[in-house]
């Protein structure tokens, strides 16, 4: 139990104090100023704010793909680069990303081929993965004979299969109408509960997040900072309809709160 525990309260994602300031033509830009966070293992952390506040930046400098200009950022208790490295973590981009000459499972299996796995293990996991977000086959298949919801699954498919122990998804389904979305919602919680994987999410809707996170992070404007982290005290297990309960509408509020407070600082 106490193992258990332990684990459940280790930091996979350490950041204090981080800015980061791009140089271009027209001078310096400060996309992050002192953004200090904590996500644990088993977290589902999603980032919200305006436009440009940043929050595509901070994941990208979690999985190493910018580099800070100031304060410290680990990854499971490494740097960024050497967690990318040690392929750490999934990543998810906003739109599906499925190379069109390339079926459904052979997109799942190019990174599994990059590094070099058994053909067997690649099949083994491809198959596990397709189950897991519910496109048993569909392997065959190219991106372009699947709807836009479909893709995506596709896409989080592929980021499962090396079974990184840390997921990165950059507003997933910011493309796809409501009731697809909604779908997709559900299927993602069910998933982050058979796995126990680690998320961290951005979005820019206000419902999303708080129906999916454990942990909500309201950033301002640029330069992106933390105004608000809010522990949600909703259940892990969410059926669509919490979004009516008044649990559920207050913490709306408050992130709609957050968000001004951004506005009004900046």
């Amino acid at each position: 139990m106490q193992s258990q525990q332990a684990q459940a309260s280790e930091a996979v994602i350490e950041a204090k104090g981080l800015d980061l300031t791009f140089a271009t033509a027209d001078g310096p830009v400060q996309a992050l100023r002192d953004v200090t966070l904590t996500i644990r293992r088993g977290d589902f952390v999603s980032f919200i704010g305006p436009s440009g506040c940043g929050k595509t930046t901070f994941l990208r400098c979690i999985a190493g793909l910018e580099q800070p200009t100031g304060g410290t950022l680990t990854v499971n208790g490494m740097t960024p680069d050497a967690a990318r490295r040690s392929r750490a973590y999934g990543y998810v981009f906003q739109a599906a990303g499925l190379y069109p000459w390339r079926t459904i499972a052979g997109n799942i299996r190019l990174p599994l081929e990059i590094m070099g796995f058994p053909r067997a293990e690649q099949q083994a996991r491809v198959d596990r993965v397709l189950k897991l977000v519910e496109l048993e086959g569909f392997g065959r298949k190219y991106p372009w004979q699947l709807s836009g919801g479909m893709q995506q699954r596709a896409s989080i498919a592929r980021a499962l299969a090396f079974d990184a122990d840390l997921l990165l998804m950059d507003e997933p389904f910011g493309a796809l109408d409501e009731i697809v979305r909604d779908r997709l919602n559900e299927e993602l919680l069910k998933l982050w509960a058979a796995t126990g994987k680690t998320i961290g999410f951005v979005t820019h809707s206000i419902p999303e997040a708080v129906y999916l996170s454990t942990k909500i992070v309201v950033m301002s404007p640029r330069p992106g900072r933390i105004t608000d982290v809010i522990d949600s005290p909703l259940p892990r297990e969410r059926p669509l309809d919490i979004r009516d309960s008044r649990e559920f509408i207050e913490i709306a509020q408050r992130v709609r709160e957050g968000l001004r407070a951004g506005h009004v600082e900046d």
